[in-house]
């Protein structure tokens, strides 16, 4: 008898030994296989092995294999528990394992360190600081706070909240600080923003004799992304290659140092990290095409997502959403709408950020209808979804359809947050929808929730200035609660010029130039002022500060897609090699529109023009001219019907604004360009935006 009963538990135990390998390897079929022979052999209803058998389908991703073995047991203890809460945060679903959390507390079932542990880092993940702080009140009563694994997540939990002095405080309370320890609140630091701090922690562990690992020196090299601090992070690159740390076999750290050197602009240095890696992440992946993008270089960046695609590499949420974002900065209609094909044909291609990111490309390449079907069509949105067709609304000048997309939102029971009320009352402004644009400030204001921001403000004397209230909407600036910043200002004498009020322009504009004295925009906009007001000498010596600070604006850039490839174009720009035929071109339109329309170049536009340009040849040669231009020659007009479209880095200048309504009635095509502020809409020699941007 005895010996039968040795026979049993060591059988027992192989299957236990057998499901622990599989779930650090995480091999699910012969884990699967394993739970049959469980089966077989009588013991489907033993703990230990039932414990085992969730944590493997956990690990393994199937959670809805582990809940059914979880809600089958006779007896769960504490391990149970733990093991089904861990699966739902290792798989992203930490509102579950908070869920667990209250379920188990009311079968009597009492926590212990992982438990807590599990449950401190899904508040961390969620960002909800009461359930952590309720959470944390009950580890220290059951006294598990001193675990070091129990006191970790305290740490974590309370950084990701945002709540870094109470991180802090318990960091230092900690008896005995493990390498984890020293992890998890460099970490902190990283994440909230104060890479100083998280540097100054990293010398201190090695001081005090605690080796960094990979994730130590992972989220140190974050901590000096955050802040740019390029020569500390390549120290720490130098230190990893002279200690002969294979960062070609460490995803995590060299995804690191691409991040960081990607965000200090050294795209060769981040190529050649990327180059060594081995096993490549797809967050690896995105952060240099993306790199490449914001830096202009679309070639690379391209090639680089061909490359992508043509991996091993799954597409996940995360590069279809980034993917679309530079489509949607850049407006590559075409390479945006075969990634939405290639995004429904995968799982991630449904994830409403996925769905998001591509319908914000559709209306930032003024593809407004599509974006409406999708939007339309989308099986669940959320707040985002909503503000993102409300912004783009009001892009397009159309706040009363914002408005209506406002109020149907609420219907549907999503609640507001502050960047859709920013959203609205954007649109509202763009529309001069002056009551609505009252009526909502002031919910806004009246909300127990929420708090209007100097974005909020600014929308207000945008909407007051449009009207030509300008006297008011300084004082909304004078009176209002948040301190008041340069765009707010700016704002102001924007419509100070529009309404060539040069009493309260030169006010605000001594305000700007006090607060921002070094921004060239400044100076150009208070002598566009005194410029129409005739105040030549005012306007010169502005210019003159201008030359003798050195300042220089950012040159204006327009882009247009014609055969699925991008031509840029900055003004007076001579380097297409369809130059010569460009211009001869737009000579040929203007002669004509002086003929017909009466049309005549003024070289106060020039001083209007966001960029430096001063010359009345100039005007002919903008950047948004040539593009148009070289659209017309391409035959890019020959479709019926179709639209042109054009998109520009800054505001479109007053001369081609002009310009371009009087080429939409002579030659009877509907011309759409982008700017910084909105969409212009010109048709039959009439803008969209009612020559008020």
């Amino acid at each position: 008898m005895q010996q039968g009963t040795t026979f049993v538990m060591n059988e027992r135990q192989r299957l236990a030994e057998l499901l622990r390998n599989c779930s650090k390897i995480l091999s699910l079929d012969v884990g699967k296989q394993v739970h049959g022979a469980v089966l077989r052999m009588g013991y489907a209803f033993d703990l230990m092995i039932s414990n085992d058998l969730i944590d493997m389908y956990g690990k393994c991703g199937r959670m809805e294999l582990a809940r059914s073995v979880f809600h089958k047991m006779p007896e769960r203890n504490v391990v149970s528990w733990t093991a089904l809460m861990c699966g739902y945060l290792q798989h992203t679903n930490a509102q579950e394992s908070l869920l667990l959390l209250s379920r188990m507390l009311f079968s009597n079932v009492r926590p212990n360190e992982y438990t807590f542990s599990t449950n401190l880092k899904a508040c961390g993940i969620l960002g909800v600081l009461e359930n952590g702080q309720q959470i944390h009140g009950l580890c220290t009563k059951s006294g598990f706070e001193k675990y070091p694994v129990a006191g970790n997540s305290v740490i974590d939990m309370y950084s990701r909240c945002g709540q870094l002095g109470e991180a802090e405080k318990k960091f230092h309370e900690m008896p005995e600080k493990s390498l984890i320890t020293w992890n998890v609140m460099i970490a902190g630091y990283a994440m909230g923003g104060f890479g100083d701090k998280s540097l100054c922690l990293f010398k201190q562990m090695q001081q005090e004799g605690e080796m960094p690992d990979e994730f130590t020196f992972a989220s140190t090299l974050k901590a000096c992304s955050g802040f740019k601090a390029v020569r500390e992070g390549s120290q720490i690159h130098g230190f990893l290659i002279t200690r002969g740390f294979l960062i070609s076999s460490q995803k995590v750290i060299a995804g690191a140092l691409i991040d960081l050197y990607v965000k200090s602009g050294n795209l060769f240095e981040a190529h050649k990290v990327f180059s060594q890696v081995e096993q490549k992440s797809v967050i690896s992946w995105t952060t240099l095409t993306v790199g490449y993008a914001q830096e202009g270089k679309l070639t690379e960046a391209m090639n680089l997502f061909k490359q992508l695609r043509e991996s091993s590499i799954t597409l996940d949420g995360f590069v279809l959403s980034s993917m679309m974002g530079i489509f949607a900065d850049f407006a590559l209609i075409e390479l945006g709408k075969q990634l939405h094909c290639c995004a429904v044909k995968i799982p991630s291609g449904l994830d409403i950020s996925v769905l998001n990111s591509i319908m914000d490309m559709y209306l930032k390449c003024g593809l407004i209808e599509e974006a409406e079907t999708l939007f339309d069509v989308m099986p669940e949105k959320n707040v985002i979804s909503w503000t993102v067709m409300i912004t783009g609304y009001g892009k397009y000048g159309l706040g009363g359809e914002a408005v209506e997309l406002f109020k149907k939102m609420h219907m549907d029971r999503i609640e507001p947050d502050e960047v859709c009320y920013l959203a609205l009352l954007t649109a509202c402004s763009h529309s001069g929808l002056v009551q609505e644009s009252e009526e909502y400030f002031s919910k806004l204001c009246n909300s127990n929730c929420l708090k209007p921001s100097v974005e909020h403000y600014a929308c207000m004397v945008d909407i007051l200035g449009r009207a030509g209230r300008l006297r008011e909407a300084k004082v909304v600036i004078e009176n209002m609660p948040v301190k008041p910043n340069v765009g707010i200002w700016q704002t102001l004498l924007g419509a100070c010029r529009v309404h060539k009020n040069v009493e309260i322009g030169r006010e605000v504009g001594e305000i700007l130039l006090k607060l921002d004295g070094n921004n060239p925009v400044n100076y150009v906009m208070m002598s566009n002022i005194f410029a129409d007001a005739c105040l030549w000498e005012e306007c010169e010596g502005l210019r003159g500060l201008v030359k003798t600070k050195g300042l220089r604006k950012q040159a204006g850039q327009s882009w247009v897609e014609i055969d699925k490839k991008m031509h840029f174009f900055y003004n007076r720009d001579e380097t297409h090699p369809l130059t010569k035929a460009i211009h001869e071109f737009l000579y040929k339109m203007e002669k004509k529109m002086k003929y017909e329309l009466g049309y005549t170049r003024e070289v106060s536009f020039s001083l209007h023009d966001v960029e430096d340009e001063t010359r009345d040849e100039s005007l002919r040669f903008h950047s948004e001219k040539l593009a148009i231009g070289l659209a017309l020659l391409s035959g890019a007009d020959e479709i019926e019907g179709k639209t042109i479209r054009v998109f520009k880095n800054l505001r479109v200048c007053g001369d081609c604004h002009e310009y371009i309504k009087g080429l939409s009635k002579i030659l009877k095509k509907i011309f759409l360009v982008r700017d910084a502020n909105r969409f212009h809409k010109f048709e039959n020699g009439t803008c969209s935006c009612r020559d008020y941007w």
